[in-house]
């Protein structure tokens, strides 16, 4: 078949542009666009083999081999097939474990099915080494491709490198189309401000009495401390003001301010929590939700078994598994099955805090996506407020629709 082929090793590709762009192997240090990457590789692929593209492999580790957010992005684009082996981690340091006899059973296996003439790896693992020359002897043309190393030296095995019928440098100059290094603020730099649906869901002010249990003022200082006021604003327009220079108490503070004995122990318990989650709402006392929330149904409650069917099809083909998108799919599911849209009037008086039983569900609904951190099979904070912004967001976006005059 007059076809390409490109076996990517995602761990060598990224690892090697991390060391290039930002000065070490650690993938966190850069962000990729893979849409952007792939594209690239395929127009490449096809203008070096002189050949049209049959299909890139993208081979790569994932704890317990549970695709991560960018592998559900990566298996739902054209002519893109991920292929996952374990990510263990030992001695503090993560490795792939699987990841090249997958690649060398598929190469193997395309070179003795003919299903290609032009195979094209992306990898330095002289481990594939057998895997190539099966594949020549096959009659398969190997274009063997490296990332620049940093030093300028080579960052491949000299036997694969020697095997190889042609090979390719991908620079600097290439690599930064699709993948770039992240900056790291030191000391004395500003940090970036928070994308702003997400400071918007941490501006919600503090009552007076729970700034009082605090030992604040109420104009949101505190007692013998000169601080300008937080900033807040209310407009009317359903924009939310800025983040607050106060945050919003989450349920430990309050647990500690009502502890035996405290002074906010005689205060009735109206703080406005940061976030509700299963873990968060330990002392339940005096923090009971509203009969208001307790009537909201779950979206399990909503869901029919033939909704649900559909609903992990489109999880699966569609649904990228970014945090933010995460949380508009699982709120515009949630509106759309209303049998009573007041519901989502009353929800929006609730704003920042997702009624618990809602909130959970929507944090299990994410761990569908391999968001949870391996460590300790928790969700990352960041990713929560992602989460729970493009939530909130939905919910903004539909109440605006229904109160937008016609015609409009």
């Amino acid at each position: 078949m007059d076809r390409c082929i490109v076996l990517v090793d995602a761990g060598y590709l990224l690892g090697a542009a991390a060391s290039l762009l930002a000065g070490e192997p650690s993938r966190s240090r850069i962000t990729v666009d893979h849409a952007a990457l792939i594209q690239g590789l395929r127009e490449r692929a096809e203008s070096d083999t002189e050949r049209p593209l049959l299909r890139i492999y993208w081979f790569d580790g994932a704890p317990d081999r549970v695709p991560q957010p960018e592998h559900r992005r990566l298996r739902v684009m054209p002519r893109v097939t991920v292929r996952l082996g374990a990510l263990t981690r030992s001695d503090g340091r993560w490795a792939q474990k699987g990841v090249d006899a997958a690649m060398h059973a598929e190469l193997t296996e395309l070179a003795r099915n003919r299903a290609c003439s032009d195979v094209v790896l992306v990898t330095g693992d002289g481990d594939l080494l057998p895997g190539m020359m099966a594949a020549k002897e096959h009659g398969v043309a190997v274009h063997l491709w490296a990332v620049q190393a940093a030093d300028g030296d080579y960052n491949q095995s000299e036997d694969l490198v020697a095997e190889a019928d042609e090979r390719r440098v991908l620079d600097r100059a290439w690599i930064t189309k699709a993948v770039r290094a992240k900056e790291l603020g030191g000391i004395c730099t500003t940090p970036p401000a928070p994308r702003p649906e997400i400071a918007a869901i941490l501006s919600a002010p503090l009552p007076e009495s729970a700034l009082a249990a605090a030992g604040e003022r109420p104009d949101g200082e505190p007692s013998g401390v000169q601080h300008p006021p937080a900033a807040r604003t209310g407009n009317g327009t359903g924009e939310r003001g800025p983040a607050a220079a106060k945050g919003v108490p989450t349920p430990k503070d309050l647990a500690a301010l009502r502890g035996p004995g405290t002074q906010a122990a005689q205060h009735p318990a109206t703080a406005t929590l940061r976030w509700s989650s299963d873990k968060g709402w330990v002392d339940r006392t005096g923090i009971a939700e509203p009969a208001e929330a307790a009537s909201l149904p779950t979206l399990a409650q909503l869901t029919t078994a033939e909704q649900g069917w559909a609903d992990r099809e489109e999880d699966i083909t569609t649904v990228g598994g970014d945090p933010y998108e995460v949380g508009q799919v699982f709120a515009r599911r949630w509106m759309e099955r209303l049998p009573d849209q007041n519901h989502v009037q009353r929800l929006s008086t609730m704003y920042p805090r997702i009624p618990h039983r809602i909130d959970g569900e929507l944090l299990r609904y994410a761990a569908r996506f391999g968001l949870l951190a391996h460590k300790d099979d928790q969700i990352d904070e960041h990713d929560r407020y992602a989460i729970r912004a493009g939530f909130w967001r939905e919910v903004d976006a539909r109440t605006a629709a229904e109160h937008a005059p016609a015609g409009e």
